[in-house]
Parts: structure tokens; C-alpha cells; sequence
């Protein structure tokens, strides 16, 4: 079994990056996904919910379910206001500080993309002064503003815009020369990704045991992978992105298990068989928990899966923002996978 193919799998998530994704508005992403497995001579399955899963066998009886998301944070056009200006409603679960300042696109019913500017009423420091540093960052003080000659409701909304209309933030994705690869959305494009990496490596020969990839599309609104995973699951293995920060063990180079987040422990069993393949593999695998955290995993479980469920990622610096991880990372997460789906450790 060969092993990942990082300018590929780079490759794929620039591309991901690219594509607008949020939660809800997901068809483009979940298009390009199924591009890629029909070049590798793979034929996904959509569900009726718009995930995506695929499936390459194993040599033995074990059915082991990768399961990651592609949807993303984002917002809804909320209101239009008298100036011409669009107030949002948030996709997923993120401070309004950390879209301040972001390019958008505003998706229209009728396909136009209309772009602008996520601001606040008090944005500039030469009209409001300390008004501006003193401002709470929340949804009743943020707006868009559009990139088109409008003063009033009525322009705007003869561009086309409408309340409802999904708007994405600009991912900016960027691979620095030292490996770093810098975006939003990594969360958890990332994971996707890699899936199409390891999925290209299981090609050159079956693994020991039956791979599923499943990819959900309602992650970031908490019901992701609460349908669809394959009946036969053995077991479930989440992967997405590893919060790194002040008092966690997890890092931008490394893969890690997370143990426990805010839906409680994760299988202690399926966890340990990881730890196993980490070290079989010479993998550096990092142990962490985090309390602000629920993952497919979680979803599943509270949909009433029966089978162990575990979490693995990559280690990305400032979630839910202006997110950056490593090409070590994403290489650490793929030889883990792949370890384990050769029936090492």
C-alpha cells in the first residue's frame, strides 16, 4: 500500500478552499469531490441528505468509517437595510469579531454572485473614534457591504439579493514556503481532503480491513453524520480538525486523538487501537480533549449508532477563524489512517 501523496492531497484542498461551502449550500464542494473519485475510477454515492460516501474493500471482515464534513461556516442575508447594507445570520458557531474585515460573496437566486465586506456600523476610527474600540462585536452591529453602487433597500434589491440568499466567506487559502498552509475552512476541508489522498493510496492495493468514507454536509449546525453512515459500519473514526491553543497538547505538526469534548469521553477501546497503529506507523500521536467541541462523531451517536466511535485530526492554529495548519499534519493524519487500515498495531 502506497503511501499519501501530499502534492495531490494539497492540491484537492486548495481547490476545496476555493469553493464555496457553508453549511446548506454545499452542492459545488460536494460536486467537486465526486470530480475527483470518478477520475480515480471510484463511483460515490449521494445521500438524499447531499452527503457523500464511497467504499473501497478489505481484505478481512472489519468495516471501518471514516467519516469528515465539507460544509462550513457561513451567514444568511438576515435583512436589508434602508442604507443598502445587509445584516447577516450566522451558519455554525463563530464570534462575530472573526469575520470582521472578511470578503464575501452573496449567492443570489438567480446564480449572480453579488460580493462585498463584512463591517461594523462604527468601522471607521476617523468618524467614531473610541466608539469603535469600545464596540461589542455581535450580530446586531455587523453588516455587508456590498461591492455595487447602492444607497438604498431598493437598489440592493434589484441586484438580485434577497433575504435567505447564503453568503461564504473568502477561504484566502494559502501554502507558505516553510509548509504552512493557511485558510478558513480548513475545518474541515482539511479532513476531506485527506480523504481523497488516502483513498488514491488504497488503490495501489486492498487494505486489511473495508474503508467507508463519509462525507456529511450539516456538520457545523450539529446533525451532520446523524444519517448515512453505512449500515454495516464496524466502526466510526471522525476526523476533523484538532483544536491547538493555550493548554492543549495538540500542534499544527502532529495528528491527534482527541479523547473527550463537550459530548463526553470518546471509545476508550477504538482509541487505544489508534494509539497501537500511531506506533506501529512511528507516528508522534497527540492525546488532547476539548470542552467547546462536538464532532460527526457526536452527531452519530446521538442518532443512535452502535459502534465504537473515535476522533482523529490534524492540529489547526485559530479555529473557527483565520485558521493555519501544517503539511506535517495532514501527512501525520493520512499515515495513521492508512496504518490502521492495514491491520497494524
Amino acid at each position: 500500500m502506497s503511501t499519501l501523496d501530499l502534492p495531490f492531497t494539497l492540491d484537492v484542498l486548495v481547490r476545496l478552499l476555493d469553493t464555496p461551502s457553508p453549511t446548506g449550500f454545499t452542492q459545488e464542494a460536494v460536486a467537486l469531490i465526486e470530480d475527483e473519485l470518478r477520475a480515480l475510477g471510484i463511483t460515490p454515492t449521494r445521500t438524499r441528505k447531499g452527503a457523500l460516501t464511497w467504499e473501497l474493500p478489505g481484505t478481512g471482515e472489519r468495516h471501518v468509517t471514516f467519516s469528515g464534513h465539507v460544509d462550513t461556516l457561513g451567514a444568511m442575508v438576515k435583512f436589508i437595510k434602508r442604507s443598502g447594507r445587509v445584516t447577516l445570520s450566522a451558519l455554525g458557531g463563530y464570534d462575530w469579531a472573526t469575520v470582521e474585515g472578511e470578503d464575501v460573496r452573496v449567492h443570489t437566486q438567480s446564480g449572480r454572485v453579488v460580493t462585498g465586506t463584512v463591517v461594523n456600523v462604527r468601522q471607521s476610527t476617523h468618524v467614531h473614534g473610541a466608539a469603535l474600540r469600545t464596540l461589542q462585536r455581535e450580530q446586531s452591529v455587523m453588516e455587508v457591504r456590498l461591492d455595487e453602487p447602492t444607497w438604498t433597500a431598493d437598489d440592493t434589491r434589484a441586484l438580485g439579493v434577497a433575504v435567505g440568499d447564503f453568503v461564504s466567506f473568502d477561504a484566502r487559502p494559502r501554502v507558505t514556503p516553510a509548509g504552512y498552509v493557511k485558510a478558513r475552512h480548513l475545518d474541515n476541508k482539511a479532513a476531506v481532503a485527506v480523504f481523497l489522498g488516502v483513498t488514491r493510496a488504497l488503490l495501489a492495493g486492498p487494505p486489511a480491513h473495508t474503508a467507508a468514507f463519509h462525507v456529511t454536509t450539516y456538520e457545523e449546525v450539529g446533525h451532520g453524520a446523524a444519517t448515512g453512515i453505512p449500515p454495516h459500519t464496524d466502526e466510526l473514526v471522525a476526523v476533523d480538525m484538532a483544536a491547538v491553543g493555550e493548554g492543549q497538547q495538540s500542534s499544527e505538526h502532529h495528528v491527534t486523538l482527541c479523547v473527550a469534548d463537550s459530548g463526553g469521553p470518546y471509545d476508550h477501546a477504538l482509541g487505544n487501537r489508534l494509539r497501537a497503529a500511531a506506533r506501529a506507523a512511528g507516528l508522534e500521536l497527540r492525546v488532547d480533549l476539548y470542552p467547546f467541541y462536538s464532532s460527526d462523531g457526536t452527531a452519530a451517536w446521538r442518532a443512535g449508532g452502535d459502534y465504537p466511535v473515535a476522533l482523529i485530526g490534524p492540529g489547526v492554529d485559530a479555529s473557527h477563524a483565520y485558521e493555519r495548519t501544517h503539511t506535517d499534519a495532514l501527512a501525520a493524519t493520512g499515515a495513521l489512517m492508512l496504518a490502521y487500515l492495514r491491520g497494524e498495531g
